[in-house]
């Protein structure tokens, strides 16, 4: 570490090389947005750092120091310093960064040199590397040819798209399904930080492969709460579709296996069996209410009255029937509202057909191979 450098301003080879981050901003400013490979390890911790912030104010920049060095000392700042170390040990090829480039991430510097440690520093802090990320992806997303894989509810675009190296999982990055039902345990990232790994994807393929396309699956505007950052929806709107095609008994077990029987795994995991059946249940109805007027008051109720059979059925060890109103769902609300979206973009369809024929067009035009670790 002593040979590396002690300011970093590369910030394309800290994205493409994954490298470790050391984030000291304090805790409320990480939430809002960091980036994928950081860990917030604090300089100051939320109220002291809105103390100091006060301070500055009203008596300017020396008595916020000398206040931040009040608050950060003797156990507590051993205890800091400690655990920067513990990762730059870790973590050798590590930076660190603060908001501006500035105090915090110089204090924390100068702190872990005295303690023997040399760690670079990234050169304008989180500001830059948010500027940077953003300024390529706009870039990106102007000059880098996309391919976007659509298809109906159920066809497991997904599934497709991940068997592929040169794409970008936006469902999950946005930690979401996409649907009405697609929430996922867990919940989702803020907007920042969705809008940064989703950045660091593109980033990453176009330096992997600049001529090649990048594939990213047909979302709307929305996925959950994640907003498509506006340049990406924009070049994803001009982009050839490739429509992935399956027959609805495959889009029936795609979905059941997914939203019925992954979905229970993942709530009784978190909350275990039983409080995790309950909180699977409500989160099908909470789901389904969302489209409660699109589908009208006769066809909910039919809805919710099958969901509700579904459910009684299972808690007695029988998932089956809900494949029946998946079916329903399927047929009389998903595909109407696809045939729609579809016939004012059928025109940019390049290629169309199952998973094989799929991967065979993008083999044949594009060069684009499965993962050698795919499963086939």
């Amino acid at each position: 570490m002593a040979d590396r450098p002690q300011d970093i301003d590369d910030y394309l080879a800290l994205f493409l090389s994954d490298t470790p981050m050391i984030d000291t901003r304090a805790p409320v400013e990480f939430a809002k947005g960091a980036f994928p490979a950081a860990v917030n390890l604090p300089l100051m911790l939320d109220d002291e750092r809105a103390r100091v912030g006060t301070c500055y104010k009203e008596q300017g920049q020396d008595a916020a120091i000398e206040l931040g060095h009040q608050l950060v000392q003797g156990d507590i700042k051993a205890e800091r310093v400690q655990a920067w170390l513990d990762f730059a040990r870790a973590n050798p090829d590590g930076v660190l960064y603060c908001f501006r480039g500035g105090l915090r991430s110089q204090i924390c510097q100068q702190w872990l040199r005295e303690a023997g440690c040399d760690y670079p520093r990234v050169t304008g802090g989180y500001k830059a590397l948010r500027w940077f990320l953003i300024d390529q992806m706009e870039r990106i997303c102007r000059e880098h040819p996309l391919i976007v894989l659509a298809g109906r509810t159920g066809v497991a675009k997904t599934d497709l798209l991940v068997q592929l190296p040169q794409s970008v999982d936006l469902e999950g990055r946005a930690n979401h399904r996409g649907s009405a039902f697609g929430r996922r345990v867990g919940g989702q990232p803020s907007q920042i930080n969705f809008e940064n790994a989703v950045a660091v994807d593109l980033l990453r393929c176009h330096h992997r492969a600049p001529d090649t396309p990048i594939l990213v699956e047909d979302e709307s505007h929305l996925i959950g709460r994640c907003v498509l950052p506006m340049p990406l929806k924009e070049a994803m709107e001009r982009a050839p579709l490739a429509l992935l095609e399956v027959s609805l008994e495959e889009r029936v077990e795609h979905t059941y296996t997914n939203y019925i029987l992954r979905k229970l795994a993942e709530w009784s995991e978190d909350q275990g069996e039983e409080d995790g059946f309950e909180r699977f249940a409500e989160d099908l109805r909470v789901s389904l209410g969302r489209i409660r007027k699109r589908l009208g008051g006769v066809r909910y109720e039919e809805m919710a009255h099958l969901l509700e059979q579904s459910l009684s059925a299972h808690r007695r060890g029988d998932p089956q029937l809900h494949r029946v109103w998946i079916r329903r769902l399927l047929e009389d609300y998903y595909d109407p509202m696809y045939r729609y979206q579809l016939s004012k973009k059928s025109d940019r369809v390049v290629v169309r057909g199952g998973p094989e024929e799929v991967f065979a067009y993008l083999a044949e035009h594009y060069g684009i191979e499965r993962r050698p670790d795919a499963p086939r």
